[in-house]
């Protein structure tokens, strides 16, 4: 009897903790409003109560469309698609009436930007507000907690809902990340017991590679949205600069041991660019969420560990947008609920948090109505003062028309003015011609913008840095540019961008030639390879005609090839036209330097490409390499699991990239097959901290620069700060190139910007051939990096290369394929698998 006593007292907390972890939709739901049982509840429609499973994307959509069937309050639409088909669901939420008239109020608000906007009575206009949510798939509350606060905005009735309706129009972007949402709600779904099991060391709990955190490439996308790189970021860029909302917020996660975090961040840490009274609104929005997390009785923190600077992230990117942005970080379950240092933390408790965040901003935005309003007037109307004197700055690439099409590209994307050349000019040794370079105007509704896009800067308030602290477009792209060129420099504004298409190539009967310098040659070079086709590459410059070659021209014979004549014609013609390299058909192989059948023309080989990705590896350098191949030059790569090498058959490959890493992913049976691989005449391309295994594997002889640091005069309590600043986070810096060495191929200068965030300072070889990449004396471009970090790096390599056996071992310290926005360096890694062989 007694047993059975003790069995029944054990099992009851056990059931209780089961039902504690669910909880029905009066949990979130203020007390103060009536709700309308005409709107489907979100358990009627996907199944479950908000919090008690996490929401999958397809759930989340389907609520979100049938809510807006159901309530005069909301309009929906779908934005487009994520790499995985997804909608991008975008929900308009204000009163009927607003609704009736929602253009007219969005003409209205965007005038507040534009010059003449003095005689607009911002007492009569609503506020809006972007809410978006989650990200960061893996930060999940914040999309579930969308459920709730789409149905709190449908539903809610009375007075105190109708004010709110009626004085803001609300942007609401229930999934920010709908490819990482749906990955990681699968993860933690799978993995949820009946009796939830709040262990951190539980499977649900630990993600495996590359986790939910990511879109389908596997990139951070609250990076992306100053590059706007990805489909995602593309349509919530479009609706913001299609609206020009006075807050936007964004909804992410935290460690599980922390609490709540709301902005403002750290004050030193605000970019300069930012006005101060942006910084006094966010404090006086600060104080509604103070009052609501109070009333609530949950803890909460600001002005620590988060800062204001890089305006590509969504917290950020508002502030010089004339808007406030405001990040949300809520303590993490990562599943469903966690053991942490403030007791047992459940999902439901986290949704509630971000529930309640997003009520009291759209209180603050109601009560701080007229002064958000005024104050974006006065930004923009600031900005044009400040633009007043006018000047323009001027970007191209003579030899590369699509790079510079790309940065216009994105300017256009955020409502930049920008325009044609209006005729060649040559500056400073540098030549822009029509077609090549584009112009864009200071004196513009973006004045500021422009600037925070284009600015170099070196000297900062604060040492620490949350992301990078350097960005300059003109230098990511590597184009020329002159940032305060004149005006009279702008030809016609450009309203449709287009890509220059070049000629058709003339017809030949004895071969073709194409320059390696533009964007899309290696593109253009793998669909010839890829049809069979024979081609060359040049190992020096020649003149043929009336026109120069450079280094890295590639060549392709007309005889011997799989297509002959008129058909190898056409398909050069549309290999040209798609991939907007231009090529020439020439009539003789005698020319002025290397003649065309010279022996200093080298046969370019198919690369079938293999990338190590997994646990160890850095996921975002993977993923960053994976995007260049598949979107950009269309070109396969196999993404080779490092747990799957060891029985893979690596012979098919030409080239392996091992990616930035943590050291552990590889082991000495790994390097051996690697060894082996690479003396069978394989190519080895490896980044950053992965040059460590193969220093230690003696697969490539590297000396990295050693430093100890010792602390004087530094407290305990700013320990942190110390070591933090020794941290390079992203900076840009210079290097010199060897332009005859084939890893250089396609740079028409001599000097390279690089982006950089490592500490790995590697010694030049003593022969200087060697040494094709190399940090310049005084290096630094634009960023945060601290004096003994500068002198360290000053003149070291950023590259290195050897021969192994019939193969080759590449190295890079540095990233060349950053964020996807750092075109000026992507051909790096393009040379390295092209001609691999020929260094």
């Amino acid at each position: 009897m007694k047993k059975f006593v003790l069995i029944l007292l054990l099992s009851f907390p056990i059931i209780s903790i089961a039902q504690e972890y669910t909880v029905d939709l009066s949990y979130y739901l203020p007390k103060d409003v009536t709700y309308n049982p005409a709107i489907p509840t979100p358990k009627s429609v996907i199944g479950h109560e908000v919090g008690e499973w996490h929401v999958t994307h397809d759930k989340l959509a389907q609520y979100m469309l049938e809510l807006a069937e159901a309530s005069d309050r909301i309009s929906i639409e779908n934005r487009g698609s994520t790499f995985e088909g997804r909608p991008l669901l975008l929900l308009t939420i204000t009163s009927p009436s607003n609704h009736s008239n929602i253009e007219s109020i969005r003409t209205r608000h965007v005038a507040l930007t534009r010059e003449g906007s003095a005689s607009l009575d911002t007492s009569t206009m609503p506020a809006v507000v972007y809410q978006g949510f989650s990200i960061h798939g893996n930060e999940p509350s914040g999309s579930n907690a969308g459920l709730a606060v789409a149905y709190y905005l449908a539903a809610a009735q009375g007075p105190k809902i109708d004010e709110l309706l009626n004085n803001t129009v609300i942007l609401f972007d229930p999934s920010f990340n709908p490819d990482g949402l749906q990955r990681f709600a699968y993860w933690a779904n799978i993995h949820k017991s009946r009796n939830v099991n709040p262990d951190p060391n539980d499977r649900e709990y630990d993600e495996v590679w590359p986790g939910g955190r990511t879109n389908h490439y596997w990139f951070d996308m609250n990076r992306d949205w100053l590059p706007v790189q990805l489909p995602e970021s593309r349509a919530r860029i479009n609706t913001f600069h299609s609206w020009y909302p006075n807050i936007l917020t964004d909804h992410h996660e935290m460690g599980t041991n922390a609490s709540f975090f709301f902005q403002p961040g750290i004050p030193s840490r605000t970019h300069p660019l930012t006005p101060q009274k942006n910084q006094d609104l966010t404090r006086e929005i600060a104080k509604y969420h103070a009052k609501a997390f109070d009333r609530l009785g949950s803890f909460y923190y600001s002005e620590e560990n988060f800062d204001d600077f890089y305006y590509g992230k969504g917290s950020t990117f508002p502030d010089i947008n004339g808007s406030i942005g405001i990040l949300f970080e809520q303590a993490s379950s990562r599943g469903h609920a966690q053991e942490s240092d403030n007791g047992i933390l459940t999902f439901p408790f986290t949704v509630r948090n971000q529930f309640t965040a997003a009520l009291s901003t759209l209180e603050a935005a109601v009560n701080l109505r007229t002064e958000l309003l005024d104050y974006q007037r006065s930004f923009f109307n600031d900005a044009r003062k400040e633009a007043s004197s006018g000047g323009a700055l001027v970007f191209g690439d003579e030899k590369d028309a699509a790079k510079a099409y790309h940065l216009a590209e994105i300017m256009k994307r955020h409502n930049i003015r920008v325009h044609e050349l209006k005729e060649d000019f040559t500056a400073d040794g540098k030549t822009y011609k029509k077609g090549y370079s584009y112009v864009v105007p200071r004196n513009q509704t973006q004045h500021r913008l422009i600037n925070a896009m284009v600015e170099k800067r070196t000297t900062f308030t604060d040492s620490l840095f949350y992301d990078i602290s350097a960005w300059s477009f003109p230098l990511a792209f590597n184009l020329d540019y002159i940032e305060n060129a004149s005006a009279g420099r702008a030809g016609t504004e450009i309203s449709e961008l287009k890509m220059k298409v070049p000629d058709t190539p003339t017809v030949s009967n004895y071969a073709y030639l194409m320059e390696w310098h533009e964007y899309y040659s290696p593109k253009a070079l793998n669909m010839i390879l890829n049809e069979g086709l024979r081609a060359k590459v040049a190992m020096k410059q020649f003149s043929l005609g009336q026109h120069d070659y450079d280094y890295g021209t590639i060549m392709i014979p007309v005889q011997n090839q799989k297509l002959q004549g008129a058909e190898l014609a056409k398909f050069l013609a549309k290999v040209s036209r798609e991939t907007k390299v231009p090529m020439r058909g020439v009539q003789t192989g005698l020319t002025v330097g290397i003649d065309l059948g010279s022996s200093q023309f080298r046969a370019v080989e198919l690369p079938k490409v293999a990338m190590l990705v997994g646990e160890g590896m850095s996921s975002y350098d993977a993923g960053e390499i994976w995007h260049l191949f598949d979107t950009r030059y269309d070109m396969l790569i196999t993404k080779l699991d490092v747990s799957n090498l060891g029985r893979a058959d690596i012979s098919r490959y030409t080239n392996i990239i091992i990616p930035s890493g943590w050291g552990n992913a590889l082991d000495k049976k790994d390097a051996e097959k690697l060894k082996s691989w690479v003396q069978s005449g394989g190519t080895l391309i490896a980044y950053q901290n992965s040059g460590r295994f193969l220093d230690s594997n003696e697969l490539l002889k590297l000396k990295f620069k050693t430093r100890k640091d010792t602390a004087t005069s530094v407290s305990f309590e700013d320990r942190g700060n110390y070591r933090g600043a020794q941290v390079i986070g992203g900076a840009i810096f210079e290097a010199k190139l060897d332009r005859t060495h084939p890893i250089a191929f396609g740079y028409k200068n001599e000097k390279l910007p690089l982006f950089r965030n490592s500490t790995l300072f590697l010694e030049p070889d003593s022969d200087s051939y060697n040494n094709p990449i190399l940090y310049t004396k005084n290096p630094l471009l634009s960023g945060y990096i601290s004096k003994p970090n500068l002198k360290d790096l000053s003149e070291t390599a950023a590259f290195k290369t050897a021969g192994l056996g019939r193969g080759q071992v590449v190295y890079f310290t540095d990233n060349t394929n950053f964020r996807a926005f750092w075109y000026g360096t992507n051909k790096l890694l393009m040379n390295a698998i092209f001609f691999g062989d020929f260094m």
